[in-house]
């Protein structure tokens, strides 16, 4: 479980060092690394499983996504990204599932396409770390609350308001969005998702801050 008092970390390769330090001698490793949307979290998810190496394996929640049809269908495609746009009761199979190596599949995410892969990603046998990585894997709401339970440690990426929106921004301007344009998107629904991330964050083992 998650530590009520978090310890400081400046790197993934002080994480990286921490969990492997933990790792159960005949059993897997569940690692959560959370943060409101522009924090980092891929970025660092993805070096400290490359630190890790074959032992763990990147899990992110993006696979979880609700198809678009589904969210069109019920009024929630422009707040794409948002808790209530998951499929978390399958989220949490898939950790139960993994943990107990009845699955070795996940399902991925083609941002190009913006849409889920069922079948994009398997665990390998001797994986005995996973990461999973998501805006919302510590997230005091209801239903999402009952995450923190399954980890066996845990990551926030404490990053500063005014940082986060202007990494939002440009986002979708790296993606050829006009500033505009940009700019409404991400102050209408990526800061609104990560001021929510961060008002009900739940406590963690380690925080990285200002990544």
């Amino acid at each position: 479980m998650s530590a009520p008092h978090p310890i400081i970390m400046k790197t993934a390769k002080e994480i990286s060092a921490a969990s492997a330090e933990m790792l159960p001698a005949d059993d897997r490793l569940l690692v959560a690394v959370a943060g409101a949307p522009g924090s980092g979290k891929s970025t660092i998810a993805a070096t400290i499983a490359d630190q890790l190496g074959a032992r763990c394996c990147l899990i992110p929640m993006d696979g979880f996504h609700l198809d678009n049809s589904v969210l069109e269908e019920r009024g929630l495609l422009p707040k794409k990204g948002a808790p209530e746009t998951f499929d978390l009761d399958g989220f949490k199979r898939l950790i139960v599932d993994l943990k107990q190596r009845k699955t070795n599949i996940f399902p991925g995410f083609d941002r190009a396409a913006d849409c889920v892969i069922a079948k994009g990603g398997i665990v390998p046998d001797d994986a005995r770390i996973l990461l999973f990585e998501g805006n919302y894997l510590l997230f005091d709401e209801a239903g999402w609350a009952s995450l923190a339970k399954h980890w066996d440690a845990s990551l926030r990426l404490d990053v500063p308001e005014e940082e986060l929106e202007k990494r939002l921004i440009q986002r979708w301007l790296d993606h050829g969005m006009p500033k505009e344009q940009a700019e409404l998107r991400a102050r209408g629904n990526d800061l609104v998702n990560a001021k929510r991330v961060m008002n009900n964050a739940l406590p963690s083992s380690w925080v990285i801050t200002n990544t």
